[in-house]
């Protein structure tokens, strides 16, 4: 007889490793499609493209434009691709470049604040040229720039503040992975692809924050820069080459090169948290002054404070308490901000900028001119306003400002902003960026035509080729200014 021994496998207590953070990066972006995006994520990309255009089109008429768009036409030439502003069209990724020069250039344009980015700057040129060269629809153009701002804003993040810390401006590092992402996504990059191209991308992400030391402008190319990046990457990875699988994570990661060799950590567990769940769009904030967006507290303060009948000839002195995280890129040193060397500097100054502030109870463009690096007003109170340390800030998810006035008589006057405007639980409306975007566009644009381009990029989503939108939004031709 013929005897069956039952034998029991015991179970198998092996995981499998969990994927790298480009796979699961990876895996969200090739599974994306536009009809995933929720009906407030789309109205808000929309706003927020806006508000990018109407900076694009106030930045060129200015000189850094003109020098840019000269140097990059001397390079390689007419091309085929929209620039913003009255500029003729250049290749594809010099009008990457070109465009995000004009939306970072005025220092105007948003910012998601856990990552310390400008994301619109990267991502909408990026989405508007190759969404335009493949002649996607609006709704693929629109999904693929959520997509580059998803991506950033969890990069940015996981670094909690720190990239600042060492030097690294986080629009041009976080932003070229997001611009990659985005572009293999467009160009039908498989999974594999849409990996490789994230290692790729990691020998080309840079920003050098060195332009604080004298207001030079290379940071208005950054953004740009994270665009060519990410295309020139995605390009070489759909061909097959290869990039390393562990850019975030790895030994010589993104993460390890630029932080940990310094003592810094990041939480890595950001990098992909809430993917699809959460949309980290939906907090990116829209500038209200030309400034840096660590200052934008500290200047509503000032304007409170006027505003409730402050006059700047009774002011002894001024402490402005800010986050210590960004003492080092708009209050220090002391001497360079106080009397800042051109009108760019002066856009990272709390000295200069709360001056002016309370001298002229308001700050936009027009108040941020050479004039007023020499006034003597804006000086010598400038020269009466010290910084320290905000005990009780939130940050980098809140950029807080407070302002302690004593007056001549003995006085303390007090008013805090714990967020920015535009923060999360501060939002400004609709009506706010579209205001925005026509006192921005009526610099150079006739009213007429600047309402045709917020009408047509208010209905982008509904746009069938993202070419003739982008003839539309740029108003290029091939006679366009050098």
């Amino acid at each position: 007889r013929i005897q069956v021994r039952l034998f029991h496998m015991p179970a198998d207590t092996t995981t499998l490793p969990a994927p790298s953070i480009a796979a699961q990066l990876a895996a969200f972006a090739h599974g994306l499609t536009p009809d995933m995006l929720p009906a407030a994520v789309v109205e808000q990309a929309k706003l927020l493209m806006l508000d990018a255009l109407g900076i694009a089109l106030a930045s060129s008429q200015h000189d850094f434009a003109h020098c840019a768009y000269r140097g990059l036409h001397a390079l390689g030439g007419a091309g085929d691709s929209a620039v913003m502003g009255a500029f003729a069209p250049l290749p594809l990724r010099d009008a990457v470049l070109m465009n995000g020069i004009l939306v970072h250039g005025l220092d105007f344009d948003d910012t998601h604040p856990g990552a310390i980015t400008h994301p619109s700057a990267s991502a909408f040129p990026l989405a508007l040229g190759l969404a335009a060269q493949r002649h996607a629809s609006g709704a693929e153009m629109i999904m693929t720039y959520v997509l580059a701002i998803e991506v950033a804003a969890r990069l940015g993040a996981a670094a909690q503040g720190r990239f600042h810390d060492v030097g690294f401006h986080p629009t041009g590092l976080v932003g070229a992975f997001g611009c990659a992402l985005a572009a293999g996504k467009l160009m039908g990059l498989d999974q594999a692809g849409l990996e490789h191209a994230q290692g790729v991308v990691l020998s080309m992400a840079s920003g050098s924050m060195e332009f604080l030391s004298d207001g030079a402008w290379t940071k208005r190319m950054h953004s740009g820069w994270a665009g060519v990046s990410g295309l020139t990457a995605t390009a070489l990875a759909g061909a097959g080459f290869r990039g390393p699988s562990q850019p975030y994570e790895g030994r010589f990661g993104l993460y390890a090169s630029h932080l940990a060799a310094r003592g810094l950590n990041a939480d890595l567990s950001l990098c992909a948290r809430g993917l699809g769940e959460r949309w980290e769009l939906m907090d990116v904030a829209v500038k209200l002054y030309p400034t840096c967006h660590f200052t934008h507290a500290s200047i509503d303060a000032a304007l409170a404070l006027r505003a409730a009948g402050l006059r700047t000839d009774e002011i002894a002195s001024v402490q402005v308490l800010l986050p210590q995280g960004v003492h080092p890129v708009v209050c220090e040193p002391v001497a360079a901000k106080r009397r800042p060397a051109n009108v760019y500097e002066s856009q990272f100054s709390i000295h200069h900028l709360v001056a002016l502030a309370l001298l002229r109870g308001e700050l936009g463009l027009a108040e941020l001119d050479a004039a007023n690096l020499s006034d003597p007003q804006v000086q010598a109170l400038a020269d009466r306003i010290e910084h320290a340390a905000d005990p009780d800030a939130d940050y980098p998810t809140f950029f807080s400002g407070e302002l302690r006035v004593r007056t001549h008589d003995g006085r303390e006057l007090r008013h805090r902003e714990a967020a920015h405007r535009g923060a999360p639980g501060r939002p400004i409306t609709a009506a706010d960026i579209e205001a925005k975007f026509m006192g921005n566009a009526l610099l150079t644009l006739p009213r007429e035509q600047a309402l045709r381009l917020l009408d047509a990029l208010l209905t982008a989503d509904r746009a069938p080729d993202a070419a003739v939108l982008a003839q539309t939004l740029t108003h290029s031709n091939t006679s366009g200014t050098l």
